[in-house]
């Protein structure tokens, strides 16, 4: 393969370092030490924004707003489902809409992710968007107590396109930053606090009114515009890798850096726990004879506290660091779930709960990303870090919402579900924590080894 060479010819020694960096893409390195120095070199020159950088925050941004944001938005579908429209199911039965949707939006990452390395990133954003917006159509056709249609067209459908978005769109805004990343990804990752609030507020207002049918499609609507803004805002700068990393190198690579290992399994066992308040904060406060208004609000005052929490990491990561920030973010939540066991006895402590537990949460989303994308060694793994990482997650996120409501039981003991979640998000936590020891030490043995 003939090395390439994107910009103008300037002097010999940029056409020499270029050539080099490709001729070790393309496997002619006798080390793996001038390997990553040769890679570095290639990325010194990231323009840290510029108008195709800020475009293509802006079209992640709106990626976020209609993927996951609509996904964190399910506590009104349950609530709604439960109660009105699909009314011969358990709250965990329905819950295995929210799930699987979860599920295929973080999971996809896996596919999505090394598609992205090969340089299918427009294909996945198209094909995606399409597939969303059609799935999101047809839900708005879906009959009362058919289950099996909201499940594929909600669940799987919509979650499927959803998933072909969410990890590339986060990882082509590194082509543009470097310095600047945990500000440009916690921009982007504050689009789906803002589609939380907004697909809540809209749904809640018109599903009375309306009718499902008619909210579904306005809903639809919505997500369809936003999307065609986002596929042409959004460009690639780098060109797709020449030899990406296959899957299972990955995984075998990926499991020898202890770190990494112990963050996956972290956020895997806390992302169990995640969704508790996010499924079932509204049906909770509905069931307790709360004020209506509060009622249909409660998830969008999570929801507007989590822009906050994700937009603050992106100003005070540089000082705290990234790790230590997102690790503060999930003992909150666990904290706040536990909280939760005591809800019921008055409409304020939905009002704190939903407050600190957006916060928190917000933190601890904006970050993951960023997170898994300093364990890269270089550009050409940043897909498969973000992928594989959410890819666990992606698999607690199918579970936990039936486990939530399995424990409930048809006669909503909250307690339960409560205490659950509140465990296993403690434990996921202390995952981190260990992760965090192991990457102090390896700070200190390199600060030794220059020294």
């Amino acid at each position: 393969m003939k090395p390439l060479i994107t910009r103008k010819k300037t002097d010999e020694t940029v056409v020499t370092v270029v050539n080099a960096v490709l001729s070790v893409v393309n496997g002619e390195s006798n080390t793996s030490r001038d390997s990553e120095k040769t890679t570095a070199s290639t990325f010194e020159d990231v323009p840290e924004g510029g108008f195709a950088g800020w475009a293509t925050v802006l079209g992640a941004f709106l990626i976020q707003f209609c993927g996951f944001g609509y996904t964190a938005s399910f506590g009104v579908f349950q609530d709604f489902y439960t109660q009105v429209y699909i009314t011969n199911e358990s709250s965990s039965a329905i819950s295995w809409i929210g799930g699987i949707n979860a599920f295929m939006t973080i999971t996809g990452g896996v596919v999505a992710g090394k598609f992205f390395d090969k340089g299918y990133f427009y294909h996945l954003m198209i094909g995606g968007a399409i597939l969303e917006s059609f799935c999101l159509f047809m839900l708005s056709l879906t009959k009362p107590n058919q289950f099996y249609q909201v499940f594929l067209s909600q669940g799987v459908g919509a979650g499927l396109g959803a998933g072909m978005m969410y990890v590339p769109s986060m990882a082509v805004v590194s082509h543009y930053f470097r310095k600047r990343r945990a500000l440009a990804m916690t921009i982007v990752a504050s689009g789906s606090s803002l589609g939380s609030i907004i697909h809540p507020i809209m749904l809640n207002n018109l599903l009375g009114p309306l009718g499902f049918a008619k909210a579904a499609r306005a809903n639809a609507g919505l997500v369809s515009g936003l999307l065609l803004i986002a596929c042409a805002s959004m460009r690639t700068r780098l060109p797709p890798s020449p030899a990406p990393i296959g899957f299972r190198e990955a995984l075998v690579k990926f499991s020898k850096d202890r770190a990494y290992v112990c963050a996956t399994a972290g956020m895997m066992i806390f992302s169990i726990g995640y969704y508790y308040p996010l499924f079932y904060i509204q049906l909770d406060a509905s069931l307790h004879g709360i004020n209506p208004s509060l009622v249909f609000y409660s998830l969008v005052i999570l929801n507007g506290s989590s822009i906050v929490g994700r937009l603050t990491p992106g100003f005070v990561a540089h000082r705290f660091g990234v790790a230590n920030m997102l690790t503060f973010g999930m003992v909150g939540c666990s904290a706040v779930i536990f909280g939760m066991i005591g809800l019921g006895r008055g409409e304020a402590g939905y009002v704190v709960v939903a407050i600190l537990y957006g916060y928190c949460a917000g933190t601890y989303i904006s970050l993951i990303s960023p997170l898994f994308s300093s364990f890269a060694h270089n550009q050409a793994e940043i897909g498969a870090r973000i992928g594989i990482g959410f890819a666990f997650s992606g698999v607690s996120a199918l579970i936990g919402g039936p486990i939530d409501g399995a424990l409930a039981t048809s006669e909503f003991i909250w307690w339960r579900p409560a205490l659950f979640s509140g465990l296993v998000t403690f434990i996921g936590f202390c995952f981190m924590v260990v992760m965090i020891q192991i990457l102090r030490r390896r700070s200190s043995q390199k600060i030794e080894e220059k020294a």
